[in-house]
């Protein structure tokens, strides 16, 4: 039986270079590694020997790990506690955790409850057995009737013409379009920001519902690459992942027949997603209808494909004319006012030069 007296439990932050290194050793001992997106670690140390850790990335847990002699001791459940108590101080209560799946039933019993899988690499579990149902109950209130109804889910970071004249096209084959956006902050531009011009930009489109963002569309930047050591397995998985919540929750729910995409000639991560996408969601299955995949060729300006990293290399560069040949209205006003606030920030952080008055 555990006895919570015997061991200590300590808080590590990302400053703390020395601690991190323990972790770092510790972890590898378990054949994991370290990911470098976690804000804090919970140690656990016995007789001044670490036995076990998990760190906390936003709302995921991560890199739990712990010592072989201690499963099934207790340790691990003790840990998952502080770990969820920890992380609703930092304000999250809707917590995810990937996992093996082979500790898939160990985190059952520390209240976590299993989305989908990878069969025998990866589950993706939350902290509730009913948030999930209410999310798809949310989506179904949604619905539209129709023939056709499509979807778009897109990072839009910024939103383009590009992404504009996707979304008109896409809209034009439809009864109705469900335009989703990832709200994960792992991008340039925050997800208010994104939102913001993606509203501005479709708000002449009568047949479109844009959604709020779903912590169920899974950004890669979030997805775990601690304890997956071939690069082509982690892509597979986000893949796999993502497609699967997609088909067989958010699809259902809308009463998805169609999934849009613009043509990536740029990225080959995107590339080879938007490929997969034919499978995940084209291949028969028994229990979820196939969602038909549609890509459609990239608008383009000066002969060149337009792009977000076309659009963020010129604001880099602080040339607005550029960029407004690229961008509807409504982006060009936000970024205007976005670099005039970075400029602002920066002018009155920089020091004052002896002789400027």
């Amino acid at each position: 039986m555990f006895n919570s007296n015997k061991y200590q439990f300590r808080h590590v932050g990302r400053g703390e270079h020395k601690e991190f290194t323990a972790i770092r050793n510790f972890l590898k001992a378990s054949d994991l590694g370290i990911d470098i997106s976690i804000d804090v670690f919970i140690t656990v140390w016995y007789d001044e020997r670490m036995v076990a850790c998990g760190g906390i990335a936003g709302n995921i847990i991560k890199c739990v790990a712990i010592s072989p002699e201690l499963r099934g001791a207790g340790i691990a459940l003790k840990l998952a506690t502080e770990l969820v108590h920890l992380a609703y101080e930092r304000g999250h209560s809707h917590l995810f955790l990937y996992t093996k799946t082979s500790n898939e039933t160990l985190f059952r019993d520390c209240g976590f409850f299993p989305i989908v899988d990878v069969p025998g690499t990866v589950v993706l579990m939350e902290n509730s057995c009913c948030r999930l149902n209410r999310y798809v109950q949310q989506l179904e209130s949604l619905r539209r009737p129709g023939n056709t109804i499509g979807c778009i889910v897109m990072n839009a970071n910024p939103f383009t013409l590009g992404h504009q004249y996707l979304v008109e096209q896409a809209a034009a084959r439809c009864d109705w379009l469900h335009l989703m956006l990832v709200r994960e902050d792992a991008s340039a531009f925050s997800y208010e920001d994104r939102l913001a011009m993606a509203q501005a930009g479709t708000q002449h489109i009568t047949n479109l519902t844009l959604h709020a963002g779903s912590e169920y569309l899974i950004s890669r930047a979030t997805f775990p690459c601690y304890f997956i050591k071939d690069q082509s397995i982690i892509n597979h998985c986000h893949t796999e992942i993502d497609l699967k919540i997609f088909r067989h929750y958010i699809a259902p729910a809308l009463g998805i027949t169609h999934r849009f995409v613009g043509e990536e000639p740029f990225c080959q991560l995107t590339a080879r997603y938007n490929r997969d996408m034919y499978h995940w969601l084209q291949t028969p299955e028994l229990r979820f209808p196939p969602v038909e995949v549609v890509e459609i060729s990239r608008k383009t300006c000066g002969g060149e494909p337009i792009s977000a990293s076309r659009v963020r290399k010129l604001l880099a560069r602080h040339d607005m004319a550029a960029i407004a040949e690229l961008v509807p209205p409504g982006s060009l006003q936000r970024l205007q006012q976005l670099q005039a606030l970075r400029t602002s920030r920066h002018a009155t952080s920089r020091p004052v030069l002896s002789g400027e008055s």
